[in-house]
């Protein structure tokens, strides 16, 4: 006898495949997408990285030829490239998660209109990038840039910024605090996530405010940080539009990016073969990096009981 309300199990394996057929069904162009448009593209750069395809289309396979013009320094750029971005990559990583990082603590305090302040803080990430790099052509020229024009206010002779090789990557990595609203809105997400009560149990120890940063802001905010700073890393290594915008590589090289590296391999020489080939370098150098980070993740990320990990 039936119970009322229980399907055959006919029924089931019906519906179960039909919500199955569903679920396929919409995830079908997420699916075609990455296929297309993605994967499809990596690994038909991966075969034309080992020929000497230009952008006519025309191509021969030459085998490692690509790989070996790179690594043994018969490209003149490629080590210029790779040691420009890692300067880069030193420089603006730390400073981004630092400022990001104390400006979340800022906008978590309990002050009124924090609400407008956050807003302000994120809007220069959803400016356009082009719109972004003029805004910081005129306030870094040398002649009559707003910051020289600040500095010379208080006695200070103005500095070249992007038009001195010596200072272009340190005035790039300044410029890339600007756009860091996302990374900050990740932090705020994480500190309002922190249990009062750890700050509480803390006070009530006698630790003051040094104490709680250390013993339970940071350790709680370890796996964020680690996202951030992974996502940051990323992104860092294949920056680009500033070079391409504002200094076109130069002073004497002095910002050629790997990307724009790349880029400039591929369309102003139309070496696309060779282009693919360092985009597969940057690729694994990339992943390396990554796998960097996560391997010594387990000695200063945190996770609460639970959670897999290294507990508190």
């Amino acid at each position: 006898m039936m119970v009322a309300g229980m399907r055959p199990r006919a029924g089931k394996a019906a519906y179960a495949a039909r919500e199955n057929l569903a679920g396929w069904l919409f995830a079908l162009p997420a699916a075609l997408g990455f296929l297309l448009f993605t994967l499809g593209p990596m690994i038909a750069s991966l075969f034309y990285g080992f020929t000497d395809l230009t952008i006519s289309g025309k191509w021969n396979l030459i085998g490692l030829e690509n790989y070996a013009r790179m690594f043994s320094g018969r490209d003149n750029y490629f080590y210029k490239a790779l040691w420009v971005t890692t300067q880069y990559v030193l420089m603006s990583v730390p400073m981004k998660i630092v400022y990001a990082f104390l400006l979340a603590m800022a906008l978590n305090q309990p002050v009124r209109g924090k609400s407008v302040f956050r807003t302000i803080f994120y809007l220069p990430t959803i400016v356009p990038t082009v719109a972004i790099s003029m805004i910081w052509l005129w306030l870094l020229n040398p002649d009559f840039g707003l910051i020289n024009q600040m500095l010379r206010s208080v006695g200070i002779k103005g500095l070249k910024w992007i038009y001195d090789k010596r200072s272009v990557i340190p005035s790039l990595s300044l410029m890339s605090m600007w756009t860091t609203g996302g990374i900050t809105v990740v932090f705020l997400a994480g500190l309002q996530d922190v249990p009062k009560h750890l700050y509480e149990a803390t006070s009530l120890d006698g630790g003051g405010a040094w104490a709680r940063f250390r013993h339970v802001t940071l350790p709680m905010m370890s796996p964020t940080i680690f996202f951030n700073l992974c996502t940051t890393l990323i992104g860092s290594f294949q920056v680009f539009s500033e070079a391409y915008i504002m200094t076109n590589g130069g002073p004497d090289n002095a910002s050629l990016f790997y990307v724009f590296y790349l880029y400039r391999e591929a369309f102003s020489f139309t070496r696309m073969g060779s282009a693919c080939a360092i985009a597969w370098v940057l690729f694994i150098i990339i992943m390396a990096v990554t796998m960097l980070v996560f391997k010594t993740s387990d000695r200063w990320v945190f996770y609460q009981a639970g959670e897999g990990g290294k507990a508190l």
